[in-house]
């Protein structure tokens, strides 16, 4: 009777003892799965915190690869610095150090109508125009083209436009073209000139500007003053008018670029 009941004490004490270890063996399993979970979930918090900067990174490149292209963009054919030819640093000075006259630089926005954003490869000539539109500034004939990106009824630009007080005011890039000169688009810098009447003849301060700005366009891309010409050369149309209609003073013109370059 005392072996039985002993074994029987033993056999208690054995069952306790495995239910013991199991209980153990559950909370450690338990115990295990919770910590791999709070691994994931910190795996899980680096990889978004990681996506997070890379997102961040990838938008201020794209932001500043926004700005470089604004910057180089209006950098000249020739590849020489902005300030040589659209920089405004100097602009309030009534000549500058080259020999460039001051430039109110207001590049048109990117558009399909008046800037296309389409590579001048290379410069061969210069063509005048006049704005045929009597009595506006520079101003309103260069917001005007700015005003195509939105009503898109023509397409037409130009490289320059100069008011009737001299000023002259850059629209498009010289390593740009402009919707100015029809077949000669492609390969040749445009200057629209403002002018106070029906005549289309240019007052002194219009026309100074247009024999400065013209003489440094040649020198600075290496342009000969013969490969100077009038839109009417190009397509026929009266343009610009005065030039056309007193070729003497079209000759004039010339001979006073020639001197200048």
């Amino acid at each position: 009777m005392a072996e039985e009941k002993h074994s029987k004490q033993q056999n208690k004490t054995r069952k306790k003892q495995a239910g013991t270890a199991g209980r153990k063996s559950s909370a450690a399993r338990r115990k295990k799965r919770t910590g791999k979970r709070k691994i994931d979930r910190r795996q899980m918090t680096v990889a978004l915190v990681l996506v997070g900067i890379a997102i961040a990174v990838t938008l201020f490149l794209l932001s500043l690869g926004g700005r470089l292209s604004t910057i180089m963009e209006s950098f000249p054919f020739s590849g020489k610095t902005d300030s040589e030819l659209t920089g405004t640093e100097q602009d309030e000075m009534d000549v500058n150090d080259d020999g460039r006259p001051p430039l109110d630089v207001q590049l048109l926005t990117p558009n399909s109508y008046s800037r296309p954003q389409i590579a001048l490869n290379e410069i061969n000539g210069i063509v005048i125009h006049y704005t045929a539109n009597p009595g506006a500034d520079a101003q309103a004939n260069r917001d005007y083209f700015e005003s195509l990106k939105d009503n898109g009824i023509t397409y037409a630009s130009s490289h320059f436009v100069i008011g009737l007080e001299g000023e002259i005011i850059q629209c498009i890039p010289s390593s740009e073209i402009a919707y100015a000169s029809n077949e000669r688009n492609h390969d040749t810098l445009s200057i629209e000139c403002c002018h106070a009447d029906e005549s289309g003849a240019l007052n002194d301060a219009t026309y100074q500007s247009l024999v400065e700005l013209t003489a440094w366009l040649c020198r600075h891309f290496e342009i000969s003053p013969d490969n100077v010409i009038r839109h009417y050369d190009v397509s026929g149309k009266i343009c610009p008018k005065y030039f056309v209609e007193h070729e003497d003073a079209w000759n004039t013109f010339l001979d006073e670029v020639r001197a200048a370059v």
